[in-house]
Formats: structure tokens, C-alpha cells, sequence
């Protein structure tokens, strides 16, 4: 079965003021799409037809030749979980047993804050800031153009996409000010507590 698009979570102008219908319509319907044909067009027809986003990931991660095929895979799942990771009305802190560990692992809260502002804000050119689980332990690491924690052994609970495309029409060169947001208004701790609970 071809790789589909997945239909967005909530309505296209849900997350306005602080990400506008005309981001998600250009960052899901066009990037995010692109990125699902692109994958269909260069697996059709070989081995990895017909497997799953994770299987093609880690079949080809590492493998120069597969590049193409890498990036586009991986940059369909990374966006597939960004958007389940934001909800209308979200931000501020989480509770339960996933504040109990980021205070374990981190310190506090704001530390976690801290770290993974640094993380998106410092990424150079495009990329992802991620909270993960490795080793039983929460971390905050940082990946470059497509590169995912699937393809280094840790267990993704959250990102921020911080490519110019999801948040330049809002926010033009201001990444420091959507980070800020995307915190404090927009992550949904709900999908990251049930991805620390499935861990």
C-alpha cells in the first residue's frame, strides 16, 4: 500500500493566532505532501514497497545510495508526529508521571525549557529539536535536515520542527519568538505523556 498524507488532527486555522491557516495549508498540504510522493515515486517497484515508514527508515539510514529515500521517509514521519505533538489551547507545563520525570531528568521544568529552546534556536539551517527517551532516561537532542531519533536508537516523545517553512510566514526570521510559542501555546502533553507511557 502507497504512503498516504495523513489528514492534519484539527482543522487548518485551529492553531491561530500562533500558527495560521496559510503555514499549515503551505507546510501540510504542499511540503508534507511533496514529501509523501516523492517517497511513493522512488520505493514503487523496489524492496521497500509496501513497508511500513519505520521499516524503510531503518532499512536505508546510513546508506549513501538511499539517501532520497531516507530524507523523504524520515521527513514523512517527522512530520506525521509534529503534528500530532500541537493542539489548540496547549503549552505550559505537563503534569502527572511525565512532570514527575522531566523534573527527575532534568532538574525542573523550566531546565527541560531551557535546554530545548537552546536546541531548537541554536540548530544551524534546518532541522529538528526533539525530547526523547534513551536508555530510560529524557534527553533533549537536536537533529539536522531529516535525521530522525529513530535512526540513533532513542524513542521520540516530541519535536519542533524548526525548518524556515513551519513558521516563516508567521514569524519570518523571528525562530526564537515561534519556539517561545510553540512552548507556551501550542505542544500537546497529552500525545507526549501517552508516548513516555507506550515506551
Amino acid at each position: 500500500m502507497a504512503h498516504q498524507l495523513p489528514e492534519l488532527p484539527y482543522a487548518l486555522d485551529a492553531l491561530e493566532p500562533h500558527i495560521s491557516r496559510a503555514t499549515l495549508e503551505f507546510h501540510h498540504g504542499k511540503h508534507h505532501n511533496a514529501y509523501v510522493t516523492n517517497l511513493n515515486n522512488l520505493v514503487a517497484g523496489s524492496e521497500l514497497e509496501g513497508k511500513s515508514l519505520e521499516e524503510t527508515i531503518l532499512a536505508v539510514a546510513g546508506d549513501a545510495s538511499k539517501a532520497g529515500v531516507f530524507n523523504n521517509a524520515a521527513q514523512v514521519w517527522n512530520h506525521s508526529f509534529y503534528w500530532q505533538g500541537l493542539k489548540a489551547g496547549g503549552g505550559g507545563s505537563p503534569s502527572g508521571a511525565l512532570a514527575e520525570k522531566i523534573n527527575a531528568d532534568f532538574g525542573s521544568f523550566e531546565a527541560f525549557v531551557e535546554q530545548f529552546k537552546a536546541a531548537g534556536a541554536t540548530q544551524f539551517g534546518s532541522g529538528w529539536a526533539w525530547l526523547v527517551l534513551e536508555d530510560g532516561a529524557l534527553k533533549v537532542t537536536k537533529t539536522a535536515n531529516a535525521d530522525l531519533p529513530l535512526a540513533h536508537g532513542q524513542t521520540a516523545l516530541l519535536t519542533m520542527d524548526v525548518w524556515e517553512h513551519a513558521y516563516y510566514l508567521d514569524y519570518q526570521n523571528r525562530r526564537p519568538d515561534y519556539i517561545t510559542t510553540f512552548l507556551d501555546k501550542l505542544v500537546n502533553w497529552d500525545f507526549v505523556a501517552a508516548n513516555l507511557a507506550a515506551a
